[in-house]
């Protein structure tokens, strides 16, 4: 049944889903700030809004994908989302943000009387153009069910995870085992090199051994054993660098703030910031290997 959808933050990621609801027959009404973005999804059949308001006005659902929690947060109260939106509208918030901010946005939505759900994604901008993402759900059973059919339209798998707030915990958790898992990966290639062990012959014992992990087998570090890796292409993003930096440090500030002690988490973040606020600005966050392979021996990570 065709439903009418605002979605609002139509860049990388958020253009093709938004796609993928127009084809399947509902009716998208779509803003961002970038002219470029909202250029590109009206191409796609999304009709542009001129602002994050008028896109909700007479919305069933509302969708956002924006970069942080006080973009969210900014949607719903200063730019006047909540108040546009007809009583009961479903908001479902796919941005990966703070716990706490997505909790605070979860409340300002029911506040205003409507319903809500935080829904991060994982798979980056190649999941959103296959519709092959993982959406890991925060909220109520019946706003879990009511999401759902458009969340599967863009994804290949949605989990629920919980009460609000729940779906980022999933999502800083996965990526905090993705950023640990990618270095150890990086740093074993690196080690290999060094003892004369060629790429490949370290894909075929690992992929099939203990070692083997995603970071491996879809996003490996080095060009030549997974063609489709972003090694390939000069480390083009797939899932950028500074995403991953901030996913990280998400993740590090929910161990500070919980008393959890996890060396390798709050390490990785500090890798990733300094990657990403270095040469792997513009990169895949798999290029975490070139910085590996240039440290001089003996000298601090």
């Amino acid at each position: 049944m065709s439903s009418v959808v605002a979605f609002v933050g139509l860049g990388h990621m958020g253009g093709p889903m938004a796609a993928h609801l127009v084809r399947a027959g509902h009716r998208v009404a779509g803003y961002d700030l970038v002219p470029d973005c909202l250029a590109a999804a009206s191409a796609a059949g999304v009709e542009p809004a001129r602002s994050a308001a008028d896109a909700v006005a007479g919305a069933d659902v509302v969708i956002s994908m924006l970069p942080a929690g006080r973009h969210v947060l900014a949607l719903y109260r200063q730019e006047g989302a909540l108040a546009a939106a007809r009583p009961g509208t479903l908001f479902i918030d796919c941005s990966t943000i703070d716990v706490a901010d997505a909790r605070a946005a979860h409340e300002a939505a029911v506040a205003a009387g409507h319903r809500s759900l935080d829904a991060p994604v994982s798979g980056g901008v190649v999941g959103a153009e296959a519709a092959t993402l993982t959406f890991m759900a925060g909220g109520g059973e019946a706003e879990f069910a009511a999401a759902e059919p458009y969340l599967s339209l863009m994804g290949r798998r949605v989990v629920h995870c919980g009460a609000a707030g729940a779906g980022q915990a999933a999502k800083i958790c996965n990526n905090m085992i993705l950023g640990v898992s990618m270095i150890a990966v990086s740093e074993a290639f690196v080690l290999g090199e060094s003892l004369g062990l060629s790429h490949q012959a370290l894909y075929d014992v690992a992929s099939a051994a203990s070692g083997q992990c995603w970071a491996l087998t879809v996003n490996c570090p080095v060009p030549g054993p997974v063609p489709t890796s972003p090694a390939n292409r000069d480390y083009r993003p797939g899932f950028a660098a500074p995403l991953m930096a901030k996913d990280l440090g998400l993740a590090a500030s929910a161990l500070r703030a919980g008393g959890v002690s996890a060396p390798l988490g709050e390490k990785a973040a500090e890798l990733y910031a300094a990657f990403a606020a270095g040469d792997g600005a513009g990169q895949d966050f798999s290029g975490i290997v070139r910085a590996i392979r240039e440290r001089k021996d003996g000298e601090p990570a």
